[in-house]
């Protein structure tokens, strides 16, 4: 996994799209006295993401990206990486796909957290999928970002069982909760 030298925390950054829960409990891991990362950026392609706010109020330094070009958008966001002395990226809810070359200059040293438990329902509209599936369980997975979506090599899962009465929006709030519990988990396993 990853080495931090002495005590040293290694910068990272967080990209969010959304409500930004992940960020929250990735924030408060990264302030744990025994953390190994110092969160240093936000971005977010979405200015009213309410994740961005929780990012301003916590004086986390954040950066809005305009997705329309996805080329120039990753230069920008590189810039801002490069500025900051960014070392290690958290996927956390980021609605955008990360170019293969992108990815590249990151090899290995970018997580994002999935709402399935992979390989099983990568992509888009999990839940409805493993509802309509009749799937008795779900979960959630944190993974290495590779080339190819939700198939980076898996850092650690947690299963959830699913209800008769479950439907879509109530397994989406199940998992969500074991994602925040599982990302500083995963973050701990990473730089152990």
């Amino acid at each position: 996994m990853v080495k931090s030298i002495g005590n040293e925390k290694i910068s990272c950054a967080v990209f969010i799209s959304g409500r930004g829960t992940n960020l929250k409990s990735i924030f408060k891991y990264s302030k744990n006295k025994y953390s190994k990362i110092n969160l240093k950026l936000v971005i977010s392609n979405r200015r009213d993401a309410l994740g961005v706010i929780f990012a301003r109020d916590n004086k986390i330094d954040c950066k809005i990206i305009n997705y329309k070009n996805t080329k120039k958008a990753e230069k920008q966001i590189l810039n801002y990486l490069k500025r900051k002395k960014i070392k290690f990226i958290f996927l956390a809810g980021f609605m955008k796909i990360l170019s293969k070359n992108f990815i590249k200059k990151f090899k290995n040293k970018i997580v994002n957290i999935h709402p399935s438990l992979l390989p099983n329902y990568k992509g888009l509209n999990t839940h409805m999928r493993v509802i309509a599936n009749k799937e008795k369980f779900s979960g959630c997975t944190v993974h290495f970002v590779n080339g190819k979506i939700d198939s980076g090599k898996i850092i650690i899962q947690k299963k959830v069982k699913i209800l008769k009465l479950d439907t879509a929006k109530s397994l989406s709030k199940k998992i969500l909760k074991e994602e925040n519990k599982l990302y500083p988990k995963a973050i701990k396993k990473v730089f152990s």
